[in-house]
């Protein structure tokens, strides 16, 4: 903030006649009568209102909804739960009180029948329930496309020149759709941009490209792997793929002589955006074409520095461009983005004010660098725009304004009043209904908002200097972030601190983990005990799955050295259970530092030991440490004596303890994040332990240990053994001196340790187990084919399907499935499968080829039995397996955990979901449960029929975040509580309560001193 406002183009007199030219403006834009649709409807319904966020899901997913019952069910579910009564009459505007009554299933298209004047909303409950008839499901629908018409130019490019012709309007045309989630996708796209820059071109009738209507691309369009991860593969999704084709839209923009400019898209894209743009304004077959140009984001914190590049680029290349400055379209998923991400802070601002202040100071640098950069600016906001005006005045540098189609009519009408020579282009989405509905909603949540001028700019009930804003003014008075959106590090508050990430979109990041598995050294493991690694016996090698090279030598433990290590532990846990919560605590946070101190040198060890990708084991280093300090928060909170009410002359306290010695057995997909999350949540509770890692992972295991030691844990309450699950594992669970299990693993395994604790003598112990799933996604006809396609792939194939979280079964509707299935095979082709060391790598190896022979024997079955749609090759040498899509006639076809990259379809009918769920219930797993759905009602059945642990509606069923997410199944896929949940330590402990009768003493100080 202090640079920006030291960088902050105005004088203050200045200032003060910004202000009062932009009060202007909005007083003649109000007196010129009433307000556009758009802005009078949004007005009305404000996102603040329960209807206008009706309307937003309505206007989202009704429309590319194909079957009728489903459209009903929306509708009625929608419709039904909003006070759409209290919105009629409050707008003089025609299309905002027809709206209403068509949102209502009244107006000139049902008759209103006399209860309906005398009590409305008993009338809206009763139609919405009749819902199913034709004529109400007409009238829906006809008042939605009305809404999206007023955001859309024209459903096809000829409409489009057509309307704005009539309407003598200069545009840049957008042609509506999502970014490509397959090459047939990026095909597609790149057609209709072709055909869309001929057209224009046709009709430019040699304007030029100032003076003509011009095109927005977006990249993400061009490419189904747009992003700079995948940059640098060979070949190149982004230079032999997208930039192909971007270069021959340019080349016949040029000959059209029309501009052409690079949408911008998210804060990571825009590294990977300027090197394409610097390529592509040095192509010399571009000639002397001066069309092209970029959108700039001001509210990104480096768009002062962008500008600074665009003007360097545009002088050294020698060619002129042409700079959009937007305010931006994604600030909330950017802020959500970098939370989840673990960076170190967002990079866009948390303010508008701030990006207020940001757009000005970026606008002067684009001034000022006119003529190199020909200045282009999009704002509805009357403040905004009187700065511009002043700011191009007193350089006398001629620019051009944007607005939105639909939007900021009345505002440019108001300012061309005043100044006829100003230069105004609308940016005009073109596109039919389903390719419209995405950007609907983001114009809706975008200017719906009530911090929105938009939202407030014709309301006469808000005053004029209300609206027109200073925003140097504003930051002066409150300079800092926003305080509800604390930095991603302090997203839990005072609970604890969340966790560190890398961004691998950074090549430096990209070069570091390459460089930290290149200098992997030979790793040795052998048992542990007190700090002192033995010599074991069973000595062998431990090789990578992605080529089966040595990485490293193991030791397994005999059964003295389990001995010794239970002995030791034994005898050191009681001191540990008494130095209390707290104490323990600040040891777990010194290991969650540790780790993310050694974090690429753990990435690297779980990318050659645990096949995991680069993105995979930055998140499994951020788990760990978010398990240490979720966990140390527990312990300060919990574990000290609490007093309990009673009656007066007595002192009762309850206090939590551990139990004693914990063996915790962790499996080999999560060998760092559950391996290190048991361990802390039995220290957290007061226990030893002795810590059994799967076979086939010792290597982390062993390194992971030891930084606990060097964190300051005493070496004898953490002990490490290796060795075989029948032979290690069994002689653990069977030991006396063992005071309770945690294991996470298969089924089989689990069903193995429980009949042996249950065969034990003495004291009955805890065993807390977390098993696999046969996990569901069950998606309806209301959902976006792009998100179902990112969340499907991620889900299954993420971790190369070796996460007990994945998706198995996928459950889609008999309308939509040909499709959904048609761009899953796309998006599987788009897959990188590969080394793990490699940042582009996105489904590594399977853990080993006794797991590969599993998946293949599954697959003979599946070739048998059922069909299968598509499937990868696999890389050469290693334990690799490709990402199967394969469709089975029943869930119930399914009897255990296939784990692996396998995803299995099922059809179903809707009207048959409760047998179909029933199916899948019944084989009585119940860990992760997915939907993608619109409608709350289909999503509360499915969580209704299907018992899951977790639930996850319209994202990813991978993933879940300690304390945020907390993880744990049912049924046959465990025994809770949740890993990374307020309860888990329950059972890692005893409750001890204590009652001391203070009145024996002589009497109860704290009464008699009331």
């Amino acid at each position: 903030m202090r640079t920006l406002l030291l960088d902050a183009p105005l004088t203050v007199p200045e200032r003060a006649r910004i202000k009062g030219d932009a009060a202007a403006l909005v007083r003649l834009a109000r007196n010129q009568g009433k307000g556009g649709m758009v802005e009078s409807f949004l007005q009305e319904f404000s996102l603040a209102t329960r209807e206008g966020l009706v309307l937003m899901c309505l206007a989202e997913a009704l429309l590319r909804t194909p079957d009728e019952d489903t459209r009903d069910r929306l509708i009625a579910e929608k419709v039904a739960s909003a006070d759409w009564a209290s919105h009629l009459g409050r707008s003089d505007n025609l299309f905002v009180s027809a709206s209403t009554w068509g949102l209502m299933l009244t107006g000139s298209l049902v008759d209103v029948d006399d209860e309906a004047k005398r009590d409305l909303p008993s009338f809206l409950r009763r139609i919405a329930g009749r819902i199913s008839e034709p004529v109400i499901r007409t009238a829906i629908g006809r008042a939605i496309r009305i809404m999206s018409e007023q955001f859309v130019l024209g459903r096809t490019i000829e409409e489009a020149l057509k309307r704005a012709d009539s309407e003598n309007l200069l545009c840049s045309f957008d042609m509506l759709g999502e970014g490509a989630r397959t090459e047939e996708d990026a095909e597609r796209y790149a057609a209709s941009y072709a055909a869309a820059i001929d057209k224009i071109g046709a009709a430019s009738k040699g304007d030029g490209p100032e003076d003509g209507h011009g095109v927005s691309v977006k990249l993400s369009a061009l490419s189904p792997r747009y992003d700079a991860v995948q940059a640098g593969r060979k070949p190149s999704p982004v230079w032999d793929g997208l930039y192909p084709r971007l270069r021959r839209l340019a080349l016949t923009a040029a000959e059209h002589d029309i501009n052409l400019t690079l949408d911008a898209e998210e804060a990571d894209r825009l590294t990977i955006s300027l090197e394409i743009l610097d390529r592509l304004a040095r192509e010399k077959g571009l000639g002397d074409w001066r069309g092209l140009g970029l959108a700039v984001q001001a509210y990104q914190k480096r768009a002062p520095d962008v500008i600074d590049a665009v003007a360097n680029l545009s002088r050294d290349s020698g060619r002129r461009l042409m700079v959009r400055l937007v305010k931006g379209a994604y600030w909330d998923t950017e802020i959500k983005r970098a939370q989840i991400a673990g960076r170190p802070d967002y990079p866009v601002f948390s303010t508008k004010q701030a990006t207020d202040l940001c757009f000005l100071v970026s606008a002067e640098k684009l001034i000022r660098a006119a003529p190199q950069l020909y200045p282009q600016f999009a704002t509805h906001n009357a403040h905004t725009l009187a700065a511009i005006r002043l700011m191009a005045s007193r350089v006398g540098v001629k620019v051009e304004y944007q607005r939105l189609h639909g939007m900021g009519r009345e505002l440019y009408a108001a300012a061309k009043g005043l100044d006829p020579s100003l230069t105004v282009r609308t940016y005009a989405p073109v596109g039919g209904h389903e390719e419209l509905l995405p950007y609907l909603v983001r114009r809706l949540l975008e200017n719906g908002a009530n911090t929105s001028f938009v939202h407030t700019f014709l309301d006469e009930h808000v005053a004029v200097e209300a609206v027109v804003t200073d925003p140097i003014e504003d930051i002066e008075a409150n300079p800092g972030r926003h305080p509800k959106i604390p930095p991603p590090p302090l997203l839990f508050g005072d609970e604890r601190k969340n966790s560190s990430g890398l961004d691998l979109t950074i090549g430096e990041v990209r070069e570091n983990l390459r460089k930290a598995v290149a200098g992997l050294k030979p790793l040795a493991a052998a048992p542990l005990i007190g700090g002192e690694t033995l010599r074991g016996e069973n000595r062998r090698a431990a090789r990578a799955p992605a080529d089966g090279a040595e990485i490293g030598l193991v030791s397994d433990a005999s059964p003295a050295d389990m001995s010794r290590a239970i002995a030791r532990a034994r005898a050191a846990q009681p001191e540990w259970d008494r130095i209390s919560g707290p104490v323990r605590a600040k040891i777990l946070r010194k290991m969650a530092d540790a780790l993310e101190t050694e974090r690429e040198r753990f990435i690297a060890i779980l990318a050659r030991e645990g096949g995991k990708t680069f993105a995979d084991g930055i998140s499994e280093v951020r788990e760990a440490a978010d398990f240490c300090r979720y966990y140390a928060r527990i312990a300060e909170n919990d574990f000290v004596p609490r007093t309990l009410p009673g009656p007066a002359g007595e002192r009762n306290l309850l206090s939590l303890h551990g139990r004693g010695v914990f063996a915790c057995i962790s499996p080999w997909n999560f060998p760092l994040a559950i391996f290190t999350g048991q361990i802390a949540a039995a220290l957290a509770a007061g226990n030893a332990v002795i810590a059994k890692p799967a076979e086939q992972t010792p290597l982390i295991a062993y390194e992971a240990v030891k930084l606990y030691h060097r964190a300051g844990l005493d070496p004898d309450l953490l002990h490490l053994v290796m060795g075989s699950g029948s032979k290690i594992g069994a002689a653990l669970t069977a030991d006396p001196g063992i005071d309770g299990v945690a294991f996470t693993g298969g089924t089989d395994t689990a069903w193995a340790i429980n009949r042996a604790l249950a065969a034990r003598e003495g004291p009955i112990i805890p065993f807390i187990a977390e098993t696999g799933g046969l996990n569901g996604m069950f998606v309806d006809t209301t959902a976006l084919r792009e998100q179902v396609i990112d969340d499907v792939i991620l889900s299954a194939f993420g971790s190369a399907g070796q996460r007990c979280s994945a998706l198995r079964l996928l459950f889609l509707p008999e309308d939509t499935a040909d499709a959904l299935i048609h761009g899953l095979k796309g998006a599987m082709d788009a897959l990188v499968i590969g080394d793990p060391s490699d940042p582009a790598t996105d489904v590594g190896p399977v853990i080993d080829m006794d797991a590969r022979a599993l998946l293949e024997e599954h697959m003979a079955r599946l070739a048998r039995d059922a069909k299968i749609l598509h499937r990868l090759a696999a890389p050469e040498g290693g334990s690799f397996f490709p990402p199967v899509l394969a469709e089975i006639p029943s869930p119930d076809f399914l009897t255990r955990e296939v784990f692996g990259p396998i995803l299995h379809v099922v059809r179903y009918r809707t009207d048959r979901l409760e047998e179909v769920a029933a199916k899948l219930a019944a084989q009585r797993f119940g860990l992760t449960l997915g939907v993608h759905s619109r409608i709350d009602g289909f999503a509360e059945d499915v969580a209704r029929l299907v018992p899951a642990g977790n639930f996850y509606v319209n994202r990813s069923m991978i993933g879940a975040v300690v304390g945020v997410q907390p993880f744990g199944g049912e049924g046959l896929s465990g025994t809770g509580p949740k890993a990374g949940g307020p309860l888990a330590l329950t059972r890692y402990a005893v409750e001890r309560a204590t009652s001391i009768n203070i009145a024996a003493q002589g009497g109860d100080p704290d009464l008699m001193n009331l």
